[in-house]
């Protein structure tokens, strides 16, 4: 099993709060984790990356007889209360919070786990598919009928988001399992990403089988090429 990330402040933004990380552990499972601040200049940054930390810390140092979906819960529940309360504790970063993916991925199948509309693909056999919801005022329009997919991608509230890591002291993340097969692809990405590239144009730029590092550039340099208003983050894993 293979990962690359990448991410970048894109065209527009001063600061990138996009904060991700990933590692292959000892059992060579690769565990990786992308997450989109969000709460002002200082504080997005300080939320993304704050989460990052506790997810990766509480997820590598676990209770003893967790499973897979356990230990993934176990490492979002610290990081929420790591970001919550330092929201409710530090004056500059009140309000502040993150979305949150991740993925535990092995040889069978990926746990994976999100908060937020930061999201997660799985690529195979030519084909691409969502694995994650968004938690977006927009997703919850298009559940009810309200609206299209294309009018979602262009509507001006797309980015009011329904979840976020650290805005509550509970979580309420949403969990899956994705089965995996020899060459599957799982891309990690903020929504930086997916909201410049549609899900065929993704398609297209990682059909490639030129490496995971040249595809993650290729994904970004495309992104940047349409203005990138936003951050850009993606982690690519290959079974």
């Amino acid at each position: 099993m293979n990962v690359w990330g990448i991410t970048d402040r894109g065209v527009v933004r001063e600061q990138n709060q996009d904060s991700f990380a990933h590692k292959v552990l000892e059992d060579g499972r690769i565990l990786a984790v992308v997450c989109d601040g969000m709460g002002g200049a200082r504080a997005g940054n300080v939320a993304s990356t704050m989460a990052v930390e506790a997810f990766l810390e509480a997820f590598l140092h676990p209770e003893e007889g967790l499973e897979d979906r356990e230990r993934l819960e176990q490492a979002a529940v610290q990081a929420n209360r790591a970001v919550y309360r330092r929201a409710n504790s530090d004056e500059g970063c009140a309000g502040m919070g993150t979305t949150l993916v991740a993925v535990l991925a092995g040889e069978q199948a990926a746990v994976l786990l999100n908060e937020g509309d930061s999201r997660a693909y799985h690529i195979a056999q030519g084909q691409i598919r969502r694995i994650t919801r968004d938690h977006s005022l927009v997703e919850d329009l298009v559940q009810r009928g309200e609206l299209t997919r294309e009018e979602a991608r262009v509507h001006p509230h797309r980015n009011l988001i329904t979840r976020a890591l650290g805005s509550e002291p509970e979580l309420r993340a949403d969990y899956f399992r994705q089965p995996l097969e020899p060459g599957d692809l799982l891309l990690l990405c903020s929504d930086g990403l997916s909201n410049m590239l549609t899900d065929q144009e993704l398609l297209e730029e990682t059909a490639r089988n030129d490496g995971l590092e040249a595809c993650c550039q290729r994904l970004l340099q495309r992104a940047l090429e349409r203005g990138a208003p936003d951050n850009v983050t993606a982690v690519l894993i290959q079974r």
